[in-house]
């Protein structure tokens, strides 16, 4: 984990090589506490794609416990019927 003092944004070829060899997120502070957070576009991709299909995980959870389903049969038999 890179921590770095606002004062370091100034040099962005810097920060941009520090966000590509780190791979994840570069804190930046200021006067002592975290203020922002830097990262890569690509890392910032993948983080976003991950919390996408957590959601959509969570979703598929909430319809099995509210009891909205169904069986294979009736899917396959809808498509079918189209």
């Amino acid at each position: 984990m890179q921590i770095i003092p606002m004062r370091d944004l100034k040099n962005t070829v810097e920060v941009e090589r520090r966000c590509a060899e780190e791979n994840g997120p570069i804190y930046v502070t200021k006067n002592g506490y975290g203020r922002l957070v830097v990262m890569d576009i690509e890392y910032y991709e993948r983080t976003m794609q991950k919390m996408y299909e957590a959601k959509t995980v969570m979703e598929g959870i909430e319809d099995v416990k509210a009891g909205r389903l169904v069986d294979g049969e009736t899917v396959i038999g809808n498509i079918r019927g189209r």
